[in-house]
């Protein structure tokens, strides 16, 4: 149930009506907007009647059911777009904010390079796996402790957020110590216990729709970290599993314009995993930004043909900056800034 208080509404009566809300076994997520204060009350459906009861205390407006499955991620509660803060960069507000670096942290120096060269094309987070889940078990997992201790590294060195994917429950508190923004990969997109962890370490969340999940999964998905108190979610669009074969996944950019419709969640497009060519990222990258995305995640290596994971998608450093000129135009036909 959405719960509006009225235009004045002081931090007593709304802790009061938190109370009431608690007493009837629910849990209360409090939303503050410009100019009314709401109050999901999220928990079993079947009691929802009784919240009906709170429109008699004098501070609230009105009571209604929210209609969505996925509550907390819903319009309904939340009308103003969510802006997600990590540092001094903001992720969903005027700017595309731009994540690039290397698919795996793989040495000091390539880090140290890939840092520099994003650093310098306008990107303003860098990215970078130390723990990489693959299809094959043979396949490169990534540096693990040492390529967290790497991306630190490059922090210092560049001034740059870090967000770096996080696969296990356990290993959460350790990836929160060096990262930014927790990233949940496609194949952990209902890993439900760690998006639980996740949701109670507080760190924005960067969560990628999965390969064979629907637009209603993925937003219920997000709901399990929201539900755990945890309000920085950013969802990140990076292609789905069709019959066509000419690219790796089928990036489906149709999800940006909907999702923004039904959720008021900063949305980003990985157009390197979407496609896997190099020479596709740049259209797409643009296609996202046209679409209504917020930000991109795009790999950079400096030596695509020697890289570990995802050489055929990454674009080196040049290539990269040309990507950025071109994607800044399109940001101002949309009256938006990079």
């Amino acid at each position: 149930m959405i719960i509006v208080l009225k235009s004045g509404a002081t931090e007593t009566e709304v802790a009061d009506v938190c109370q009431r809300i608690t007493a009837m076994g629910y849990s209360p997520h409090t939303i503050r907007g410009a100019l009314r204060t709401v109050i999901g009350a999220v928990g079993d459906d079947r009691g929802k009647e009784r919240l009906r009861s709170l429109e008699s205390i004098a501070c609230v407006e009105s009571v209604t059911p929210i209609l969505k499955p996925y509550k907390l991620a819903s319009r309904e509660v939340r009308q103003e777009s969510t802006e997600v803060r990590v540092g001094d960069v903001t992720i969903g507000g005027r700017s595309i904010v731009v994540m690039a670096g290397p698919c795996s942290v793989e040495s000091r120096l390539q880090l140290l390079d890939s840092a520099a060269a994003v650093k310098a094309g306008g990107a303003r987070i860098l990215r970078g796996g130390a723990f990489k889940p693959r299809t094959s078990p043979y396949a490169f997992q990534g540096l693990e402790d040492e390529g967290l201790k790497l991306l630190a590294e490059a922090k210092r060195e560049t001034g740059l957020p870090i967000v770096t994917e996080v696969m296990e429950p356990e290993k959460v508190d350790l990836v929160a110590e060096y990262a930014d923004i927790l990233q949940i990969g496609a194949r952990n997109v209902q890993n439900f216990s760690l998006l639980r962890r996740v949701g109670e370490i507080g760190k924005p969340v960067l969560l990628k729709r999965g390969m064979a999940t629907t637009i209603q999964e993925w937003l219920l998905s997000a709901e399990y970290v929201l539900a755990r108190g945890n309000p920085n979610v950013i969802l990140c669009e990076r292609g789905i599993r069709t019959f066509e074969a000419a690219t790796r996944f089928t990036l489906d950019l149709n999800a940006v314009p909907v999702v923004k419709k039904l959720s008021h969640l900063p949305v980003v497009v990985d157009p390197s995993h979407g496609t896997g060519h190099w020479d596709l990222v740049e259209p797409m990258a643009m296609a996202g930004v046209a679409a209504g995305a917020d930000g991109l995640i795009i790999e950079v290596h400096p030596k695509p043909e020697e890289a570990m994971s995802d050489g055929p998608q990454s674009l080196k450093p040049e290539r990269f900056a040309a990507l950025m000129e071109r994607v800044r135009r399109i940001a101002q036909a949309v009256d938006r800034d990079l």
